[in-house]
This record gives C-alpha cells, structure tokens and sequence, in this order.
C-alpha cells in the first residue's frame, strides 16, 4: 500500500514537473520569438542601459527625448492600423491594379503604389500592407516565378519613396524636428535622389516581359463613415507633422479618437519601434557626452557627412544611424540624403526590408540564399548610384 501511495506521488510530481517545463519552454519559445522580431530595440536596450553606467541618470536626460518625434509617429501608425482595418489600401490598390493587362504594368503600377504609398505611410506600413497585394497579382496570375524580383524592386522602392516627405520614414520625422528643417527646403534637399530613384525603379520594370494577367476585382465596398472619419484623423496628423498645430493638442485627439472607434489599431502599433527611439534617444545623448566619443564622430563627419552616414546605415540600419549622427553634426542635407538613400544596401539597412524577407520565405522554403543574393545585387546598385549622383551634385 505504501509503495502503491509513493508511485502516485511520484507520478503525480512527475506530471506536475512536465507541465512546468512545457510551461517554461512556451514561455522561453515565446521570448524568442519577440527577441528575433525586435532585435534593434534589444540591442538599443542593451546599448542605452551600458551608456547609462558611464553616464550616470541626471537631469540632463530629458532632454534627450524628442517628444514631438515620438508623437508624430504613434499618430501616424494609429491611423495607418485603423486604415488598414478597413481594407481602404488594399481597395485602392486593387482597383488600380485591375486595370493592368500585362505583367509589366502590374509590375510597375505595384511598385509605384509601394513607392507613393511610402510617401504617407511609412515604409514597413507599405511592404506590410502592399506585399499581399502583389504576391495576390502573381500567385492569381500563374506568374510566381517572378515574386523575388517584384518583391525586390517593392521593397526598394518602400525604402526610397518615403525620402520625400518627413512623415515618409522615422529618420525623417525624427531630422525634421530635431533641426527644424524648413519644409520647401527638405524636399528641395531630396527632390533629386528622389526623382533618380523613379528612375531607376521605372528602367528596372521595364525589364519585364509583356505577358497577359487578369486578376478577378473585389466587390467589398469600404465603410463610408469609418473611411471619412479616419482619413480626418490622417489629415489632422499631417498637420501636426508640419507644425501648423502644437503635436501635445492633436496626440490626444488622435489616441481618444482611435481608442473609441477601433482599439484594436492601438494594440497594433508598433510599440517596439516608439521604445527604441526612445532607447536610442539615451543612448545617442550619453554618446554624445563623453569627449572622445564626440571627437571621433565630429572629425568623421566633417571629412564626408554624406559617406558616413550612408556606411553607418550598412552596420546599424538607417534609423539608429539618424538619431546616433545628429549629435555630431550640424550638416543635415547630407545627413538626411544618407540615411535615406542608405536604407538600400545590405538587408539591415532599412529593417523594414527584413519584412519583405521573411514574407518572401514564408512563400518560398529554402529561397532564402537566392533572395539575399538578388536583393543585395540589386540593392547595391541603386546604393552606389545614388550615392555617386548625391555626391557630385
């Protein structure tokens, strides 16, 4: 009998011992996931919590926040999820996208409404919200042989298109405020590399063949009101963007109005992006006060702004690279032209191509070694052009 009670004991430890570790492995599997999806901010994490140990937290740190950046950003990716929720970018696509004959105008409509699409709502938003678009075109079409290429020249075209307004990508929100740069003037400063990239995205679908697609038209209609009420709430976060209202007024008519009407779309944004901002904000402000530090970079820019910036965004991507070279430099033209044209390059350069990688994968097992191997020649190839072109005039 007492055996009897010490086996169902240990049977009954056992499978209590089981559930906890399948408990701790799901939970561990599951920091895993988080920890791959939003590398940059551990790293900024990691790298703003080691500043900290060399300067220590003082009153000085508040001023390293931008908080005008901060809440352009959450307004704009709010609004963006509750647009999305709606289905009104894709509805907007796909009606132009069925107008396509051929593959090589849903090629080049597809890319050209990545690149427009950038322009508004940021690069990562547009892959995210474009790239089922064109996997729909190619797959529907019988023409999945040419996905990487498509797939590519969208990407590219998300990390370029956004170079012309400030709320096109962070880096610009973000070099806009800190030095108030004068609106005709930033789109003057990337008018050129911005036509040049038209350019060279409309030359490279050019390169694809005329082959007949028909793609079949959705009939969902988009809620009127929601449509009306949300396009409000974008145009007011543009407003905000270029100043003409104080950013501490629309916030919280913008956070109201989205908690009220689709909460879900605060759950959705990107919160790992507004804390590695912030995290980088520490840790640029705490790099720019130790002396050698801020020799180092200061005599580097001064050299080339232009090819620093553009060779930081290879290592560190774009993003870290504006808000860690702003401390150093007063020249801003070159700044904001190099870490715009330096999200092309490597896969890290602009983290929202990770996005198109990881989609492009999910579709295609094992075509991950020729997909980085097609993206990099092409993307660096748009990286030296530009960079050639920026440099000589």
């Amino acid at each position: 009998m007492r055996r009897q009670r010490l086996s169902f004991c240990r049977r009954g430890f056992g499978q209590e011992g089981e559930k906890v570790t399948a408990k701790i492995k799901k939970e561990l599997s599951l920091l895993a996931v988080i920890i791959k999806n939003n590398v940059v901010f551990f790293v900024a994490l990691t790298a703003a919590l080691l500043t900290m140990f060399i300067i220590p937290p003082d009153e000085k740190y508040i001023g390293y926040f931008d908080f005008k950046t901060l809440a352009c950003l959450f307004c704009t990716l709010a609004v963006v999820n509750a647009l999305k929720s709606i289905g009104f970018f894709g509805y907007i696509a796909g009606k132009i996208i069925i107008r396509a004959g051929n593959l090589r105008i849903a090629t080049l409509l597809l890319v050209y409404i990545t690149f427009i699409g950038s322009m508004f709502i940021a690069n990562d938003m547009a892959l995210l919200t474009f790239l089922p678009l064109g996997y729909f075109v190619l797959d529907s079409s019988g023409k999945k042989k040419y996905m990487a290429y498509v797939f590519i020249l969208q990407t590219i075209a998300a990390n370029l298109g956004g170079m012309l307004t400030p709320f096109g990508n962070p880096q610009n929100l973000y070099l806009y405020s800190k030095f108030n740069i004068p609106d005709g003037e930033f789109i003057s400063i990337m008018a050129l590399p911005f036509a040049v990239s038209i350019a060279l995205v409309t030359v490279c679908c050019l390169f694809f063949p005329g082959e007949h697609i028909a793609v079949t038209d959705s009939e969902k209609a988009l809620p009127r009101g929601k449509t009306a009420f949300y396009l409000a709430l974008f145009a007011l976060t543009v407003v905000m963007v270029f100043r003409l209202i104080p950013y501490y007024i629309i916030l919280p008519v913008v956070f109201v109005a989205v908690l009220f009407s689709d909460r879900k779309s605060l759950l959705k944004v990107d919160w790992f992006l507004l804390m590695t901002f912030a995290a980088f904000f520490v840790f640029s402000g705490n790099m720019a006060r130790i002396p050698a530090v801020s020799a180092f970079f200061s005599a580097l820019l001064e050299k080339n702004t232009l090819l620093t910036s553009v060779l930081s965004c290879q290592v560190i991507s774009n993003v870290p690279s504006a808000v860690l070279l702003s401390q150093f430099t007063g020249n801003y033209r070159d700044l904001l032209i190099g870490v715009n044209i330096g999200g092309t390059g490597t896969l890290i350069a602009s983290l929202a191509s990770l996005i198109t990688f990881r989609m492009y994968v999910a579709h295609n097992k094992g075509g991950g070694g020729k997909y980085v191997l097609l993206y990099s020649a092409f993307s660096f190839a748009f990286l030296l052009i530009l960079t050639v072109v920026s440099s000589i005039f």
